[in-house]
């Protein structure tokens, strides 16, 4: 008989596999402390939004308190590399474990597929733009697209560069890897032999089943509890591929079918998850925490409506820019919209609002992580007229 997991367990399973329960936040966390997070989420998402604090850095401030964000960026271009920076979810830093595991998505990517359409034409008509750049880092070592003498052709945010676009389709390719980012965020590019461990380099290639199977199985360990969906969605594989890979993990017993009640699909339990018994305390996530960027599977686990609405008009949105849902005794009982004025001193909370049913204390909950996150970023004061207002 397939097991039945009620809401409730459903949700604490997908709160400690992603680190949140039993949490010590207190104290200063140590590189080792940081290196064994990651590698339990198995990636952190990179976005270059910094109106709060970019994106990698917030998943380990959830999940450990207040730490010094120069031991991330240790982390990010130490030697030799633990983690490097590929496509996972989105572009992600991952555990150099995972280099093998993607090498099929690189192989891909020099064949003009699976990557965006405007760096496609690097794997054919334009390919020789790119291998004199190749030999360009070979023979000069790394460069970034600021070092190149190309002139945007397009406009606005996503305007890249003749040089860049060459440089992100080698990079997608796996002809070059990231060595690290500049004070700017600007990734930097050298080859990878000069970048990644020799001994990742040598390990065997598996097949593309193999490594997706093993992308799948570590999205299963990440998430404890999810749908076909949410698991394909963590490492972005196919509606095509993802379902021989489940089924693989089915067989090995890696995986077993449950129902989640309430729940439309069949949930998918990997062999280690456990429903951990303390899951309290307050925690700020970053839109692109691990634990609702995909949300469908945020609602289905909290019953928490959240969009990301930076690409909506100021006129439309609802709830603000860059609004951060708030997590609170394994409940998400507020959400608020944030902005580190690093000029002021301040980090403003420009809009806030509480969930139905949010308990009586969260406005003082909140209220004291919005100043354990002030000091976090190094910040004087909290401007929360808006929290005071509710």
């Amino acid at each position: 008989m397939t097991r039945d997991l009620s809401p409730g367990e459903a949700r604490r399973i997908a709160l400690t596999s992603q680190g949140f329960n039993a949490r010590e936040r207190d104290g200063r966390p140590d590189l080792a402390r940081l290196r064994k997070a990651i590698a339990r989420l198995g990636l952190l998402q990179i976005d270059s939004v910094n109106v709060l604090a970019r994106a990698h850095y917030l998943p380990l401030f959830s999940r450990l308190g207040v730490y010094e964000r120069a031991l991330l960026d240790v982390i990010m271009s130490e030697r030799p590399k633990r983690f490097f920076e590929y496509w996972g979810h989105e572009a992600s830093l991952l555990p150099v474990d995972c280099h093998p595991l993607l090498r099929w998505r690189m192989e891909e990517a020099r064949t003009g597929q699976g990557l965006w359409r405007s760096l496609a034409a690097f794997a054919g008509a334009r390919r020789g733009e790119a291998d004199a750049l190749l030999a360009r880092i070979e023979d000069m070592g790394p460069l970034a697209a600021s070092d190149l003498d190309s002139v945007k052709t397009r406009t606005g945010m996503w305007a890249w560069s003749e040089g860049k676009q060459a440089l992100e389709w080698l990079f997608w390719s796996g002809l070059v890897a990231a060595t690290h980012r500049r004070g700017s965020f600007e990734r930097v590019y050298d080859l990878p032999e000069r970048v990644l461990p020799r001994a990742v380099l040598a390990e065997p290639t598996p097949t593309p089943a193999e490594a997706r199977r093993a992308l799948m199985a570590r999205a299963a360990r990440a998430l404890g509890v999810a749908t076909l969906a949410d698991l394909r969605d963590y490492y972005r594989l196919s509606a095509t591929d993802a379902p021989v890979a489940l089924a693989d993990l089915l067989e090995e017993g890696t995986v077993e079918p449950v129902q989640v009640r309430g729940w439309r699909h069949m949930a998918y339990l990997h062999r280690d998850a456990r429903a951990g018994r303390r899951i309290e305390g307050p925690a700020l996530l970053s839109p692109f925490d691990p634990l609702v960027w995909n949300r469908d599977r945020t609602e289905r686990l909290f019953g928490f409506r959240y969009r990301l609405e930076i690409y909506t008009p100021a006129h439309k949105r609802e709830h603000g820019y860059y609004v951060l849902p708030f997590l609170l005794d394994g409940a998400l009982v507020a959400r608020v919209d944030l902005k580190a004025d690093r000029k002021a001193g301040a980090l403003l909370v420009q809009q806030a609002s509480l969930e139905p049913g949010a308990p009586g204390h969260t406005r003082d909950a909140l209220r004291g992580e919005l100043w354990r996150m002030a000091d976090w970023l190094g910040l004087d004061r909290v401007e929360a007229t808006a929290l005071d207002a509710l």
